[in-house]
């Protein structure tokens, strides 16, 4: 099956549109998102309505975490909502909210030996066990093999993935496009007037479109 693995859409929906059409999308083809699918940019219940409609797969980020945790109430008192995440708390339907709820933090997909996460992996540590942080917010592995959620925190973690699965991932827009021996960065920063980048297998291909316009800062 022809799969369609692509980084952080962060609500840019017209950008995913393009994106597909550049791919060759079509109905038979396996879509699979890296997450933060909401948040920062102009339409996050135009992504999830397509990603509905078209039956796309995809994990669970760090941002769809944050407003589902709003959404069902688990927030410390006293806290307050940026601006970007009330917006996609004011725009989703039931069945946005549904569609959310139900994204995994991974994805195993056996006929390419490969898992999708949205942020990272521990070296050497299976995906079933994980920490649910590591998963949604690593970056880098830091001098004395600390994980750690930060860009300027050490070394990239997938560079010292050493498989034997290939693991493919979002996140770290700050770093760009990642290739490493067994693991790829697909986060682009489209939604800070980057580009949208997708990864196509079998065929291992690349795929790109900008951004209409950057959303956002990247330093917010």
């Amino acid at each position: 099956m022809r799969t369609l693995f692509i980084g952080d859409v962060h609500g840019c929906a017209e950008e995913l549109d393009a994106l597909l059409a550049v791919c060759g999308w079509q109905p038979g083809d396996r879509v699979v998102l890296m997450g933060d699918l909401v948040a920062k940019g102009p339409d996050s219940a135009g992504v999830l309505a397509r990603a509905r409609e078209r039956g796309l797969l995809a994990v669970r980020g760090n941002h769809d975490e944050h407003v589902l945790r709003w959404h069902q109430g688990y927030v410390k008192p006293g806290k307050k909502l940026k601006p970007q995440h009330q917006q996609v708390l004011d725009t989703l339907k039931p069945e946005d909210w549904a569609y959310l709820a139900s994204l995994p933090l991974y994805l195993r997909l056996p006929d390419f030996n490969a898992i999708v996460v949205h942020a990272g992996m521990v070296p050497g540590v299976p995906v079933e066990e994980q920490s649910r942080e590591h998963l949604l917010n690593l970056r880098s592995i830091t001098r004395d093999g600390t994980p750690s959620k930060r860009v300027d925190g050490g070394e990239p973690w997938a560079s010292h993935w050493r498989g034997p699965e290939l693991i493919l991932f979002g996140h770290d827009a700050m770093r760009g496009i990642q290739r490493h021996p067994h693991a790829l960065g697909l986060d682009s920063g489209c939604v800070y007037g980057g580009r949208l980048t997708a990864y196509a297998l079998p065929e291992g291909r690349f795929y790109s479109v900008p951004a209409r316009r950057a959303y956002m800062d990247a330093t917010l």
